[in-house]
C-alpha cells in the first residue's frame, strides 16, 4: 500500500472586501479563505491534520453558539466540506481516524473532533491548558468548549524535543508514526504549533494559523501584505512578537530549505487552489 497525504478544504468562509484582504479585487468583493487540512494514510490508520468546521455546526442550528461562529467567520453551509463528509466520500469509514493533531483549538480548526469521537487527539499542552484553563478574557472568549463536550482523548505534547530545521522542541507523534512531527510555532494561540509530515518529494509543514497568506513567508524581506490579513493575524495573536519572531523563522526556512520543506498555512485560498488534488506519498513504510 503507498500511503498518501490529501489536502482537504474542511471549510470555506467568505468576507468583505476582497481588496482588503487579497490586496486585488473591489472593496465589496468577496474575499475568500479556507481551512485546509490534511488526511494522512497509514497502517496506524488515517491522521487528520486540523479538522476544519464540524458538521454539526452547520447542520445543527441549535447546537452551541453556532450561529455566533458562522456569522463571524463567514461560514459557509456546505456540510460536504466537513471532514467527515471528505472522509466518507474518499471511501472510509470515520472510525478509521485514529490520530488527529489540531495546530490550536480555534473553531474552524477543532470543530471536527466532535466528529470523530475515538480518535486520539495530539496537541501541545500549552493549548490544552488554554482552552480548558483560560488565564485571559480573551481566552476564554476565543474557543469553544461544547467541541470537545464528548471528553477526547487528549494526548498534550510537552514543548520539549529535539531540533529541527533550526526550530526547537520538534516532537514526534509518537513511536510508531515518527515521520509526523509537532513544531511549535506559539503566538496565534498560547500553544501553536506546526505540523510536519515526512514524504518522498521532502517534508510538508503545515503550518496552520501561523501566517495567513503565503506572501508573508515569500523569501524576499519585508514583504508587502494586505492591510486585511494584519488585522486579522492581530485581532487573535497572544503574542505578536512571538508570531512575527516565527515567521521570520519560517521565511528563511523557505528562503534556505525550498528543496526539503513546502510550507502550506490554513487559510490561504490561492495557496490551497495550488494543492487541491496532489498527493504525497510518505517517506518512510511501513512504520
Amino acid at each position: 500500500m503507498a500511503y498518501q497525504v490529501h489536502h482537504l478544504n474542511c471549510g470555506s468562509m467568505c468576507m468583505r472586501s476582497s481588496r482588503l484582504f487579497h490586496g486585488a479585487g473591489g472593496w465589496l468583493d468577496m474575499a475568500h479563505m479556507v481551512c485546509h487540512c490534511l488526511l494522512i494514510e497509514t497502517d496506524q490508520g488515517l491522521v487528520l491534520v486540523d479538522t476544519g468546521i464540524g458538521y454539526k455546526d452547520l447542520t445543527a442550528p441549535t447546537f452551541p453558539d453556532s450561529y455566533i461562529v458562522r456569522k463571524a467567520m463567514g461560514l459557509q453551509l456546505e456540510p460536504e466540506r466537513c471532514a467527515i463528509s471528505q472522509v466518507r466520500a474518499l471511501g472510509y469509514s470515520p472510525d478509521e481516524v485514529r490520530h488527529i493533531v489540531v495546530t490550536h483549538l480555534d473553531p474552524d480548526h477543532a470543530g471536527g473532533l466532535m466528529d470523530f469521537p475515538q480518535a486520539e487527539v495530539h496537541l501541545l499542552g500549552k493549548e490544552l491548558e488554554a482552552a480548558t484553563d483560560p488565564m485571559t478574557l480573551w481566552e476564554k472568549a476565543r474557543y469553544r468548549s461544547y467541541q470537545w463536550k464528548h471528553r477526547p482523548k487528549w494526548n498534550p505534547h510537552r514543548q520539549v524535543g529535539e531540533r529541527w530545521f533550526g526550530f526547537d522542541a520538534v516532537q514526534v507523534l509518537n513511536g510508531a508514526l515518527y515521520d509526523i512531527l509537532l513544531v511549535p510555532l506559539t503566538g496565534h494561540s498560547r500553544g501553536h504549533c506546526g505540523v510536519a509530515v515526512s514524504t518522498q518529494s521532502g517534508w510538508l509543514l503545515h503550518c496552520g494559523d501561523a501566517y495567513f497568506d503565503q506572501r508573508e513567508v515569500a523569501p524576499e524581506a519585508e514583504p508587502s501584505i494586505p492591510m486585511g490579513i494584519h488585522l486579522l493575524e492581530s485581532m487573535d495573536d497572544v503574542c505578536r512578537a512571538e508570531r512575527i519572531s516565527n515567521q521570520k523563522r519560517l521565511r528563511q526556512l523557505k528562503r534556505e530549505q525550498s528543496d526539503a520543506v513546502q510550507l502550506i498555512c490554513s487559510h490561504d485560498h490561492a495557496a490551497f487552489g495550488h494543492c487541491d488534488g496532489c498527493l504525497h506519498t510518505l517517506a518512510k513504510q511501513p512504520y
